[in-house]
């Protein structure tokens, strides 16, 4: 399972205006039906009644953390990036 996370909304005419964002897992594809329904039902589990009227506005993949899970050092064996030289610019006098 992928884990997403979702922005969601209150109404703009609401009394209590709300906006934040949550984490949830799905096996769906990211920006299918199936995946929404998955936000929208984990929204309501989350905040209960009070979140009927919210709309989910944009779900993303979460992203990995840049540090390594394992505690592993990452070796890299590629050669080096060449520099590139500028050529020297000539002085007139």
């Amino acid at each position: 399972m992928q884990t997403y996370i979702a922005h969601y909304r209150s109404p703009a005419a609401s009394d209590a205006r709300a906006t934040g964002l949550f984490e949830f897992q799905s096996d769906a594809r990211a920006g299918t039906k199936a995946n929404s329904r998955d936000a929208r039902l984990r929204m309501l589990e989350l905040y209960g009644k009070a979140a009927v009227s919210w709309t989910v506005d944009r779900v993303e993949r979460k992203k990995a953390s840049e540090a390594c899970q394992d505690g592993q050092l990452e070796l890299d064996f590629r050669p080096p990036k060449k520099q590139r030289v500028r050529a020297k610019k000539k002085e007139y006098w």
